[in-house]
């Protein structure tokens, strides 16, 4: 099952009849008939134990009454019972079977009640964490990551926290409260029930006022807690970069700035607690108060018996503990259907790039790709790509360098369908690719960027990344193939060894060996090179270069390229400017130019040769002391 399968209301329009119109599917889920079945048998139990609960007071009362010898008062059970079942010890014995009884019957309910919870959890928590991989790259680039985990997380919880209370402990009260009225309008009179229902509603009305109140202080806790857990996955993903300019002190304090605005809303919210509490209290004792009375007197007139005023006090008492809690469910069911809300909202979002309803799966035959008049901007006030035409033929390869902010990196954005051209079209094989599938489309083209991030696993699922059912030795040939094996195996693990958060315990040539090698093993027909070495010192470079060599052979490959020393061999190099390709041709032919591209490969030539200057200069150094220290020694 899956979003698409089944409609959902906006949250934000719905509110909360929108978010049980989009939860109960998942709690009456028609594909699962066990799960209905245990939704009635919970629901069985539910009412049956309630019945139980209501009765126990009244075993409370009989005792009394035989220990005070006022049981021939207390009705006509002779009738019904031998004598000698009503007895002080039996009546005892018999009302602790009943509270037994009583939460068995709960128990039952929650055990039961458990897996269907559980399963709405896991359906609606994959949908949500399904659908915002769907969602644009735009989406994802404007909401931090830490905000999103923290509403999925939240959402969950609001599922548990509306089955628990509403279903769990709501549901039940209002059964109780509706038995219990029965049983003290029989055995009592109408005034008891009257002082009861005023009781309960002066506290829920007062519960649900504070609580709501409460609501608005525990939203601004969550959206502090959101704030302060975002900044310290920020930070923490960006540790190298916090160590480099030694920011620990900046990062703790505005976590810290964070956290105090917490503390101050979570002061509010416990403090909110603690009056709601004390007003539910004094509602509960005037309560209290006046049934007690209204049953001394009765006592005192010879109209009851005192275990008659042990059952109503037993009654009340008992009704108290669901009530005390009306506040705190009530809270929580608000929370949770405000969270759920959230979650809604979150797969309300509609993705930017979809699929047409007749798209097709791509069969890439040759691999030739074709921009024509292609224009894009991410913001309609700043132009990205204007008006760009170029071909890229069959097992070519074509290159595409120019200054920063050219629009270099756009063009493997539009070529992965993270976003769609504004104008013009790009086709693969003469297809244009908004008309087929997206998965299709991205099956058929591997991608060696700049920045390789890697997964917190081991060396072997991160190669293996590139096709899931590959066997280990298809693994381990395209590790041999990215020149990577021997590294592999001269560690303790091997294969298994852990990379570490976005692979940070490899260097940064080893982390692209990786990326090579998990592209070769999904071994697509074309290849895009965004800036794959632009990263590395020189000597690095050299050796990724050679192993890109052997990735792009006989694929058509575009290489997104900064040092202009990697495009060389390329058929034909694209120089980008502002937007707009300014200069193409063959390396040789663009030297003759004595354009733009010339200007870059005189600079990049002179920085090589100044690098190259220096380490020679250094490695003379080197050889000079170790001489020296020879002939000392000597």
């Amino acid at each position: 099952m899956n979003k698409t399968d089944r409609p959902f209301v906006d949250a934000g329009r719905g509110g909360m009849k929108g978010t049980l119109i989009n939860l109960w599917p998942y709690m009456w889920p028609s594909d699962r008939p066990d799960l209905k079945r245990r939704v009635l048998y919970a629901s069985i139990f539910m009412v049956v134990g309630k019945i139980v609960t209501v009765l126990i007071p009244y075993f409370y009362k009989l005792a009394t009454d035989a220990l005070t010898g006022d049981l021939d008062k207390s009705g006509t059970l002779s009738d019904w019972f031998p004598l000698m079942l009503l007895t002080p010890v039996m009546l005892v014995i018999a009302y602790n079977i009943g509270r037994v009884v009583s939460l068995g019957f709960n128990q039952l309910r929650d055990a039961l009640f458990a897996s269907v919870g559980q399963h709405a959890v896991r359906q609606l928590a994959t949908i949500v964490f399904g659908h915002l991989h769907s969602l644009s790259l735009r989406y994802h680039l404007q909401r931090r990551t830490g905000g999103l985990t923290r509403v999925v997380e939240r959402g969950t919880k609001g599922i548990e926290s509306i089955v628990r209370f509403s279903i769990l402990n709501g549901l039940p009260t209002v059964l109780e409260f509706a038995f219990m009225a029965i049983v003290i309008w029989y055995w009592f009179d109408w005034r008891y029930v009257a002082v009861i229902s005023i009781m309960v509603w002066a506290y829920t009305w007062f519960s649900v006022r504070a609580s709501d109140w409460r609501i608005n202080i525990r939203r601004d806790m969550n959206n502090n807690d959101t704030e302060a857990n975002s900044k310290a996955i920020d930070s923490l993903l960006n540790f190298e970069t916090v160590k480099y300019f030694g920011n620990e002190s900046l990062e703790a304090n505005r976590f810290g700035d964070s956290m105090e605005r917490y503390e101050k809303a979570a002061t509010k919210v416990w403090t909110s607690l603690a009056w709601l509490n004390f007003g539910q209290a004094i509602i509960m004792g005037a309560g209290m108060v006046a049934c007690m009375l209204l049953s001394v007197y009765a006592v005192q007139a010879g109209e009851q018996t005192l275990g008659d005023f042990v059952m109503i006090n037993a009654l009340l008492m008992q009704l108290f503990v669901p009530l005390n809690f009306i506040g705190f469910i009530y809270r929580e069911i608000r929370q949770g259907f405000a969270d759920l809300e959230e979650m809604f909202s979150l797969l309300g979002v509609e993705q930017e790039i979809k699929d047409k309803p007749d798209a097709r799966n791509m069969q890439v035959r040759d691999g030739a790709i074709s921009f024509r008049d292609v224009s894009f901007h991410y913001d309609e006030d700043r132009k990205i790509l204007k008006d760009v035409s170029f071909e890229v033929p069959a097992g070519k390869t074509v290159a595409i360098v120019g200054p920063s902010g050219a629009g270099k990196s756009t063009v493997s954005r539009l070529m992965f369908r993270f976003y769609d051209v504004v104008e013009g079209s790009i086709s693969i094989d003469g297809e244009d690719i908004r008309d087929v599938t997206q998965k299709s489309l991205r099956q058929n083209i591997g991608m060696v960027p700049q920045d390789t991030v890697l997964f917190n696993e081991t060396i072997a699922y991160n190669i293996r990344y590139g096709r899931p059912d590959a066997t280990d030795e298809e693994v381990e040939q395209a590790a041999e193939m990215a020149q990577i094996g021997d590294f592999i195996r001269s560690l303790p693990q091997g294969f298994k060894t852990e990379v570490g958060e976005r692979g940070l315990k490899l260097s940064g040539g080893e982390k692209q060996r990786v990326a090579i090698a998990r592209t070769l093993l999904k071994a697509p027909p074309i290849l895009i090179l965004d800036e794959a070495t632009s990263a590395l010192d020189t000597q690095t470079e050299r050796e990724i270069q050679a192993a890109l060599d052997v990735v792009s052979k006989d694929r058509t490959t575009i290489v997104i390229a900064h040092r202009l020393s990697t495009v060389v061999s390329a058929d034909e190099i694209l120089v980008l400017q502002a937007g707009k390709i300014v200069e193409r041709g063959t390396h040789k032919s663009l030297l003759k130019q004595q354009g733009l591209y010339e200007q870059m490969w005189s600079r990049q030539r002179e920085a090589t040769e100044a690098e190259e200057r220096l380490r020679a200069a250094r490695e003379n150094d080197e050889l000079g002391i170790l001489t020296r220290k020879k002939t000392t020694n000597d």
